[in-house]
């Protein structure tokens, strides 16, 4: 019994990761209406100029903050001067563009920092008062960031003027425009706020399987899952879908199909949502009348 509790731990520390990247997945699919495949590239490439910045002296929470403002400003500058032209382009174009940024940031990552997989610091020490014997001090700590960050994107999208203006954007962009809401700022914001959030997730996930080029692959994966199975329109199902994923890759690997088909539960999950029920557990139905 206690191993079985251990294991679902395990899930949930692992689906706090997924579910910090189905939230930028989904901050990204609400401004474009388009997965970002390229997100996990982009946040395994944040945490490479995190851990850049401390092998220049900078320390740990100094480089956190650092790298959170670069990825936003890249991610804006994606959008901005990548995704804006493409407004009216094909879907297909749109996704052939996803593809080439996951393979330039994937080859940038190597050319600049190698191929060599390095070590990670994580913020949560080994031995912290909030460690158990179920949960490390890491497992604790990504737990918390995970639900942390919804706690602030909620707050943000719910009671502030701008949080208000991006959400009208989102949802209706004719209609926000008539009202004077600046829609190109709002889904530039949207971006940079998607980028700084997979920032986070790349340095919560990077202590546990080390940093390299390789390392987000399988964690996109599974964070697509979470998506879709809480809704991709839904920042909050995004983050109870990650968390589900996490706990079922865990179980289902340990005790059902071992660890060489992992990546294949995420597959299923992924198939059986978009079969069964399109819209995720959270998400909402759209019928369009033609």
């Amino acid at each position: 019994m206690e191993t079985f509790l251990h294991q679902c731990v395990v899930g949930l520390s692992a689906g706090a990761i997924y579910a910090s990247v189905a939230l930028s997945l989904v901050m990204i699919y609400r401004s474009t209406h388009h997965v970002n495949f390229a997100q996990g590239e982009m946040a395994m490439f944040s945490t490479f100029v995190a851990w850049g910045f401390m092998q220049a002296g900078i320390p740990y929470w100094g480089a956190f903050a650092l790298t959170v403002a670069v990825s936003f400003l890249i991610a804006g500058a994606i959008e901005f001067f990548v995704i804006r032209p493409l407004r009216d382009a094909p879907d297909l174009t749109t996704l052939v563009v996803f593809i080439g940024l996951l393979m330039i940031f994937h080859s940038l990552a190597g050319w600049i920092f190698g191929d060599t997989v390095k070590k990670f610091p994580s913020p949560f020490p080994p031995g912290a008062w909030y460690e158990t014997s179920l949960f490390s001090a890491h497992e604790v700590g990504a737990i918390f960031v995970s639900l942390l960050l919804l706690a602030i994107l909620y707050a943000f999208f719910r009671w502030t003027p701008l949080g208000l203006a991006m959400r009208a954007a989102a949802e209706n962009r004719p209609s926000a425009e008539l009202v004077g809401i600046n829609v190109g700022k709002m889904l530039l914001l949207g971006w940079g706020l998607a980028g700084a959030i997979g920032a986070v997730a790349g340095m919560m996930i990077a202590p546990v399987v080390f940093l390299d080029p390789n390392m987000m692959i399988g964690v996109l994966l599974y964070s697509v899952a979470g998506a879709l199975i809480g809704g991709i329109d839904s920042p909050g199902g995004a983050v109870a879908g990650g968390f589900l994923v996490g706990l079922i890759e865990t179980l289902v690997g340990n005790y059902v199909v071992g660890t060489e088909l992992r990546l294949a539960v995420a597959l299923v999950l992924i198939v059986a949502t978009l079969t069964i029920k399109p819209s995720g557990l959270f998400g909402r139905v759209v019928v369009k009348r033609v």
